[in-house]
């Protein structure tokens, strides 16, 4: 309750300084979603990735986004946006927990999170804008039907980026981002210690008539007292993003092995480069196309290394006023020797997916971690789509089928879950031996009650094969006893 007073009191103080100044003009903007979950056998066992817990089968979340502009002028804003994030019907957990609190009986205690909070201005008479605070966070990518880049895509963090237009076809967009700092301040120790994980970025847009291309580059620094070891980095104490564990993203399998020397040389870099392409000439026929290599690691013990490759390419037509074919297909280098380290790219956010596909963590509305969570490094394959399907005003369908198969050696599989148990760094139906596959099927649903509100229907059906050599009879016996479904039912407010 002492958080939620001094909230309101900061909002009255704020309400009072705008009334105060005449001058700035107040914008505001949000969205409320309520759904439901109905699934069965989520990661194909009906567990967590460890095997540990069974899922629920029913479960009713609640989401609000507000976003407050205070504009001083065209090239002056303040963005302050604050959330309730995917809460739980009758969840007693404590604000203090994990989880945060959920919307339970007597149970008004729930998290309101900060997630947008920066300053936004133009250097006077030039067009060169700064972006400086909390503020979302995305490399490029080719197009919407692909959702966001694989490396880092629809997040948040800490960061202050310029944009600067250099021609009405060229432009120069940099920053530095602070993903996370384990010991802000003074550290834990008198010993001065690097516990920050940094990222430096440059991205160089060109566009011209029908053709449309973003060179990009990332630099990031993982200290090396990052949460003291490599092993309490992949257990949940290292940095996370948006519930992602940053080390298994960024480490091999092996990093974790005990006592671990990973970290041990210094600080260690991670760099990516990429380009996005877009050939919109043809239009309607348009394609698309992303390609990245990523390296890290370089400095430490071999068996710690990681590096590798991805691309995408995909296309869409649309000239038809009833729907939009989209097809895409990706493919990322894998895992193939653990004593060579990882072969795939290293990550930090991923949540690239075809068309809204089920089978990876995208663009679906009712989510909330229920989507198959395929890992795109470490796999390859393909989506066909029928997106914004249109016979009655008001009402669009998609449907999207996708086939993926591994690009990881089952040898390096079964030995990262030997290392540290199955779940932990690989996960089944996550990550794909090149002897195993999954498929599935999503049929998403929209209907607008009114210009700002929809009820939408989403749709989930997912098959997997897998090699019990590498997940043991415990978990392939549990899969094949059913496929993972998933309905959702809710309600979009957007204002």
């Amino acid at each position: 309750m002492k958080r939620l007073t001094a909230f309101a009191l900061a909002l009255a103080i704020v309400g009072f300084a705008v009334m105060a100044s005449a001058a700035t003009e107040v914008k505001m903007v949000g969205d409320a979603r309520i759904w439901g979950n109905w699934t069965s056998d989520m990661n194909y066992t009906g567990w967590n990735s460890t095997g540990t817990k069974t899922a629920q089968s029913m479960t009713i979340y609640e989401r609000f986004r507000l976003r407050t502009d205070f504009v001083a002028n065209e090239g002056l804003k303040f963005r302050f946006g604050i959330r309730v994030n995917n809460k739980a019907w009758g969840d007693t957990a404590a604000v203090t927990s994990a989880a945060g609190g959920g919307f339970a009986i007597d149970n008004p205690a729930v998290n309101i999170d900060v997630y947008e909070c920066y300053l936004q201005f133009k250097w006077p008479n030039t067009d060169i804008q700064f972006t400086v605070g909390m503020q979302p966070l995305d490399l490029p990518i080719s197009a919407d039907m692909l959702y966001a880049n694989p490396v880092l895509g629809v997040t948040w963090g800490a960061a202050a980026v310029f944009n600067a237009p250099i021609s009405d076809n060229f432009a120069v967009t940099g920053g530095f981002i602070r993903f996370a700092d384990g010991s802000p301040g003074f550290e834990a120790t008198t010993t001065a210690q690097n516990t920050h994980l940094d990222g430096y970025l440059l991205t160089l847009p060109i566009t011209v008539d029908g053709f449309k291309a973003t060179p990009w580059g990332m630099l990031g620094v993982l200290g090396k007292d990052v949460a003291g070891t490599a092993e309490s980095i992949g257990t949940g104490q290292s940095p996370r993003i948006n519930n992602q564990n940053v080390g298994n993203g960024l480490l091999s399998s092996t990093s974790y092995l005990a006592p671990s020397t990973f970290l041990r040389q210094g600080n260690e870099m991670y760099w990516w480069v990429g380009t996005t392409l877009a050939v919109t000439a043809l239009d309607p026929f348009k394609f698309y196309g992303d390609v990245i290599y990523g390296s890290g690691a370089q400095n430490d013990k071999k068996y710690d290394k990681r590096s590798g490759f991805w691309f995408d390419v995909a296309a869409e037509y649309t000239g038809l006023d009833i729907l939009t074919p989209q097809v895409a297909f990706w493919y990322g280098s894998g895992d193939t020797s653990s004593s060579n380290g990882s072969g795939r790219m290293p990550t930090i956010v991923d949540n690239w997916g075809p068309s809204s596909s089920f089978l990876f963590n995208s663009g679906q509305s009712l989510a909330a971690g229920y989507a198959a969570g395929l890992n795109p490094a470490g796999s390859w394959g393909a989506a066909i789509s029928l997106d914004k399907i249109s016979f009655i005003p008001d009402l669009k369908h998609r449907i999207t089928f996708t086939f993926a198969n591994g690009t990881n050696s089952a040898s390096a599989l079964r030995y990262g879950n030997l290392l540290n148990g199955v779940g932990t760094y690989y996960m089944m139906g996550r990550d794909l031996s090149v002897n195993e596959y999954v498929y599935g099927v999503n049929l998403d649903n929209q209907y607008n009650i009114y210009e700002n509100l929809a009820a939408i229907v989403e749709t989930g059906w997912a098959h997997g094969n897998f090699q019990t050599s590498v997940w043991t009879h415990r978990f392939t016996n549990a899969a094949s006893n059913g496929d993972v479904w998933k309905v959702a039912f809710g309600l979009q407010y957007k204002f």
